[in-house]
């Protein structure tokens, strides 16, 4: 008796893969490029050099995690859904160290000359808010393909 393996979903594959994107491009257009955020990050006169060291250092590591992951996830042959679960990982874990970072003494998602002016989203900073949107897509898709996996 041959097994059939189910393809992956386009849609799973579509939810990972914008994840990844906003992995890869998001900190890069956040931290450095568009100025109302960017001026509470690389261009925040107020930030000391190393803090800035490793803002950038978060910009590179994005980009070259969403990259990846991307090529995992768009891998042609394979097993499909293992480079779905292996992208998908990659895409979590910038996500889910942001509330792992806030763990940490002295930190804030916030800067507290911008805390008065930031807008919130569902009472929280925005980028926290789109890390818990990302992490239910890419788990819902996880979640949607184990159960596809599983229909016979």
């Amino acid at each position: 008796m041959t097994m059939t393996v189910k393809p992956v979903s386009k849609l799973s594959k579509a939810v990972v893969g914008a994840a990844l994107a906003a992995t890869g491009v998001g900190p890069l257009l956040a931290d450095f490029l568009v100025p109302r955020s960017a001026n509470q990050h690389l261009h925040n006169p107020n930030w000391p050099p190393h803090a800035k060291f490793h803002n950038a250092q978060y910009i590179a590591m994005g980009m070259l995690s969403g990259g990846y992951g991307l090529r995992v996830l768009l891998r042609r042959g394979g097993d499909q859904r293992a480079q779905l679960h292996t992208a998908a990982t990659i895409a979590a874990v910038p996500w889910l160290g942001m509330f792992g970072a806030l763990l940490f003494p002295g930190t804030a998602a916030s800067d507290p000359e911008f805390e008065d002016t930031e807008p919130k989203v569902l009472g929280m900073h925005p980028q926290l808010a789109l890390a818990l949107a990302l992490l239910a897509g890419v788990s819902g898709a996880v979640t949607a393909e184990r159960v596809r996996s599983r229909r016979v």
